[in-house]
C-alpha cells in the first residue's frame, strides 16, 4: 500500500533565490510560513463559514508563545505536489476549500517564468447539500521584504487600470543590491499582494492584528494604517485582502490574488546592474501584473497540462516514487536561480548556491543541474555557462583551467571561492564539468555553434585535462565538504569524458583534432579500468585498498553523450555495489563516511538498464524525504543512516534528479 508524499517543507511561492516561501510543516496551519533560509516570511488565510471563523495557513499571532486565542484549524484533508503546483485540500462546516499555490515556472516560455509572480487560488464548494456564506483573508507581512525585522518598511497602494488593486511594501531605504551573501534575504524593491478589482474584494494594509479583527468580525478596517515608517517587528504590517463568496452551493467557486515582488534590479554582472528578464523589452511593473491577471485562464490551463505530462513521463520512467521527486524537485530547481539579459540581449542564468557558500553561476552547481534544462531549454544551460565563459577569457582570470564561480550573489563581479588560492581551486572538476556541459548542450541542440564561439578556452581546458586528469593529485573536487583528495577515481572519469566530450565537439565542428582526442580518452579509460579494479567494484581511489569504493557519478554521461569509453561490465559491478550498500536512506557517496549527495544517487540510479534496479535505487529517497526529521526544502547532503541534513537546502543541484528522462544522443 502506498502512503502519501510528506516533502519536508512545500513550495508556495517558488521565484527566484529571494522570493521564496515555503511550509515546512505537514498541515499549512502548524507553523508560520518561511522563506527557504528558514527565517519566518509570515503568510496567514483564515475562512468564515457562516460566520465560524477557522484557520488554513499559517497563525494568527506572531510570537511564539502558545495562543488561546487561535482559531479552530480547519481539517487538512490531502497535500498534492506537483510540478507547478503545490494543492491543499481542507474540509470544516460543510465546506471543502482548495487552497493552490502555483509559480508558473513554464521553460518553454521564458518572459512567463521570468514574471515575479505566484497565484494563490481559493476554491471552495459545499459538501453537506447546504448552501452557506463564506468569506476568505489571506495576508503577507512585511516579513517577506526585508533581510532582519528590525529594517523600517513604508507601504501604499494603487489602482492599476481601474481593475486591479496592488498594496505593496518595501524598506525605507533601499539598498538595492547592496547586500551579497549566503544566509541573506532580499531588502530592496517591494513585495506586492494584488487582485482583481471587484465587488467580492476588500484589502487593507494594518498591523498583524488585523487577523484577529478578521476572525472576530470578518471584517478590515475601513482605512489603512498611516504609522510608517516602521520596523518590520514593530506591530508587523501586513497586506490583507478578504475574498467574499457569498452563498456557496455545491458547484465551485473561484478566486485568486497574487503575491508578486518588484526587485527593481536584479544582477551586478561585471559592473553592470542587469534587470530580470521580463523587463527586457521596457515593460513596467504595472503592465505585468495586468499581463499576469489578463493570461491567468491560460496559464493555470498550461500549469495544469505540465503538471499532467511530467507526471505521466516520470512514472513510466521511474515509478511513482519517481513522479514526487521530480514534482518537488521542479520549482526548487529553476527558482534557486534568477534570469537576466546581457547588453547583447543573450541569456545569463545566474544561480545562487544556497546553504553552501552563497556563490554565484557556481560551474559545479551548474553541472548536476543541467538534465531539467537540457530536456525543456537548452538555452538556460547556455546561459549557465556564458558568465563562466566571459570572466575566464578576461585578464581577471590568472589560471589556465576554468573558474569555479563568478562571485557572490547577486554581485558577477569575479570568482570569490576559496579566495582564489591555486590550492582551494578545482582544476579537473571545473574544466570537465564546462566540456561535458558544452558538449552536452551542442549535441542536443544538434548545433555546435555555442562551442565555437569559445573554442580557444574549450580547447585550452582539453589540453589541461589531456595532461593532468588520468591520475589527479591533490585536488578539491566538487564533494569539496570531504575536503582534498588525490587520486581520486571519479574525478579522473571525469576527465576522460571531458577529453572525450571534446573529441565529439571536435567532429561537430570538422576540427583535426577529434580522433586524438577520443583515442588519448580511450587509452585513458583502459588504464583507469586496471587502476581502480578492486574486483567487483572500483575504488576510491587510484592507490586505496580494494575495500574502498565511491559513487561513480560522472560515468551517466559515457551513455548519454554516446562515447562508449568505459565497458558495460564496470558501470553493471558499480551499480551492484551500491545496491549491496545501501542504507535505510540510500547508499553513501563513499565508504569513509554515512552521508550522500542526493544528486549523484540518482545520477548512478539511471545507470540501470531496467526499471526495477532505478526503482531500487531510489525508494530508500523518497523514504528519507517522508520521514526526514530536517523540515527543509529538499536537501541534497543527508546523512542516510539518520534522515538528517547535513548542509545544502534549496539548491539548483535537483534539476539533476531529471537525469533519468534524457536520452542518448
Amino acid at each position: 500500500m502506498s502512503h502519501p508524499f510528506r516533502p519536508p517543507s512545500v513550495p508556495l511561492i517558488t521565484v527566484d533565490p529571494y522570493f521564496s516561501v515555503w511550509s515546512a510543516a505537514d498541515q499549512l496551519f502548524d507553523d508560520h510560513t518561511k522563506h527557504w533560509t528558514n527565517k519566518r516570511n509570515s503568510m496567514a488565510g483564515f475562512i468564515r463559514i457562516d460566520g465560524k471563523p477557522s484557520i488554513f495557513m499559517g497563525k494568527l499571532e506572531l510570537s511564539d508563545d502558545t495562543n488561546d486565542d487561535e482559531p479552530a484549524a480547519m481539517q487538512q484533508t490531502s497535500l498534492k505536489v506537483e510540478a507547478l503546483t503545490s494543492t491543499y485540500t481542507f474540509e470544516a462546516d460543510g465546506i471543502e476549500l482548495e487552497a493552490v499555490f502555483v509559480t508558473p515556472l513554464l521553460l518553454d516560455d521564458l518572459d512567463v517564468l521570468s514574471r515575479p509572480v505566484s497565484y494563490m487560488t481559493f476554491r471552495v464548494r459545499s459538501i453537506d447539500g447546504r448552501p452557506h456564506d463564506v468569506q476568505i483573508y489571506v495576508d503577507i507581512s512585511a516579513e517577506l521584504c526585508v533581510n532582519t525585522t528590525e529594517q523600517a518598511v513604508i507601504w501604499s497602494r494603487q489602482t492599476i487600470n481601474g481593475k486591479i488593486a496592488a498594496m505593496r511594501m518595501g524598506t525605507l531605504e533601499q539598498p538595492v543590491l547592496a547586500r551579497t551573501g549566503d544566509d541573506t534575504r532580499i531588502d530592496w524593491g517591494y513585495v506586492y499582494l494584488a487582485a482583481p478589482q471587484t465587488g467580492s474584494l476588500e484589502t487593507a494594509i494594518h498591523s498583524y492584528k488585523v487577523r484577529k479583527q478578521f476572525v472576530e468580525t470578518g471584517r478590515l478596517p475601513q482605512q489603512d494604517e498611516q504609522s510608517h515608517p516602521r520596523p518590520a517587528a514593530e506591530d508587523t504590517p501586513v497586506m490583507a485582502a478578504v475574498l467574499d463568496f457569498n452563498q456557496v452551493s455545491e458547484r465551485q467557486a473561484s478566486q485568486y490574488v497574487i503575491a508578486a515582488y518588484d526587485d527593481l534590479q536584479s544582477i551586478e554582472y561585471f559592473g553592470k546592474r542587469l534587470d530580470a528578464y521580463w523587463r527586457r523589452i521596457g515593460m513596467t511593473f504595472e503592465e505585468m501584473l495586468v499581463l499576469a491577471v489578463e493570461q491567468y485562464e491560460e496559464i493555470q490551463s498550461r500549469c495544469e497540462t505540465f503538471n499532467r505530462k511530467l507526471a505521466a513521463e516520470s512514472g513510466d520512467a521511474g515509478g511513482d516514487s519517481y513522479t514526487n521527486l521530480l514534482a518537488l524537485a521542479y520549482r526548487q530547481s529553476i527558482a534557486a536561480h534568477k534570469l537576466v539579459s546581457d547588453e547583447n540581449g543573450d541569456i545569463l542564468f545566474f544561480s545562487k548556491e544556497n546553504f553552501s557558500n552563497g556563490c554565484i553561476a557556481t560551474v559545479d552547481v551548474s553541472y548536476p543541474s543541467i538534465p531539467l534544462f537540457l530536456l525543456y531549454n537548452t538555452e538556460l544551460v547556455k546561459g549557465m555557462m556564458r558568465p563562466i565563459f566571459r570572466y575566464a577569457d578576461s585578464e581577471a582570470w590568472k589560471f589556465n583551467f576554468a573558474p569555479h564561480d563568478v562571485g557572490c550573489y547577486p554581485k558577477a563581479n569575479g570568482q570569490v571561492y576559496g579566495e582564489n588560492e591555486p590550492e582551494n581551486q578545482m582544476p579537473i572538476e571545473e574544466c570537465g564539468n564546462m566540456l561535458i556541459m558544452a558538449a552536452a548542450v551542442c549535441l542536443y541542440e544538434k548545433d555546435a555553434g555555442f562551442a565555437k564561439e569559445h573554442w580557444s578556452l574549450l580547447t585550452k581546458w582539453a589540453g589541461y585535462l589531456k595532461e593532468n586528469g588520468m591520475d589527479p593529485e591533490n585536488q578539491l573536487c566538487t564533494d569539496d565538504f570531504a575536503g582534498h583528495l588525490a587520486h581520486n577515481t571519479n574525478l579522473s572519469v571525469k576527465a576522460i569524458i571531458g577529453i572525450g566530450a571534446y573529441s565529439l565537439l571536435c567532429k561537430m565542428l570538422g576540427e583535426k583534432d577529434g580522433d586524438v582526442y577520443y583515442e588519448a580518452a580511450e587509452e585513458m579509460a583502459l588504464n583507469w579500468s586496471s587502476m581502480a579494479n578492486a574486483g567487483g567494484h572500483y575504488k576510491l581511489t587510484f592507490d586505496s585498498t580494494p575495500e574502498t569504493w565511491s559513487l561513480k557519478y560522472n560515468l551517466v554521461w559515457d551513455r548519454l553523450l554516446g562515447l562508449n569509453l568505459f565497458p558495460e561490465k564496470i558501470i553493471d559491478e558499480e551499480l551492484r555495489h551500491y545496491i549491496a550498500n545501501q542504507n535505510k536512506y540510500g547508499t553513501p557517496l563513499d565508504s569513509r563516511n554515512t552521508y550522500t549527495k542526493l544528486d549523484w544517487l540518482v545520477w548512478c540510479a539511471s545507470l540501470a538498464k531496467s526499471k526495477a534496479d532505478f526503482e531500487q535505487m531510489i525508494h530508500p529517497i523518497l523514504h528519507f524525504l517522508n520521514e526526514s526529521p530536517s523540515r527543509v526544502p529538499m536537501t541534497d547532503w543527508y546523512d542516510t543512516l539518520t534522515g538528517e541534513q547535513l548542509n545544502f537546502q534549496n539548491r539548483s543541484v535537483v534539476g539533476g534528479l531529471f537525469i533519468r528522462l534524457l536520452h542518448p544522443v
